[in-house]
């Protein structure tokens, strides 16, 4: 995926993750929002690490 695809969606999942931390904080909850944070983080850490899957032209 190209960075510039990888860059808008890494703002968009960080912009969700802290509005459910936001929202399960407000709730109550003592431990789903870091889960929340530590989720979207991970996400966002994993796109940019491992590369896209392609297929291999050729191999029989």
């Amino acid at each position: 995926m190209p960075a510039k695809y990888k860059l808008p969606l890494s703002v968009v999942v960080a912009i969700v993750a802290i509005a459910v931390h936001f929202f399960q904080k407000a709730a109550g909850q003592p431990v789903t929002p870091w889960v929340a944070l530590g989720l979207g983080a991970f996400m966002i850490f994993a796109m940019w690490l491992f590369p896209e899957a392609k297929s291999r032209q050729g191999r029989d």
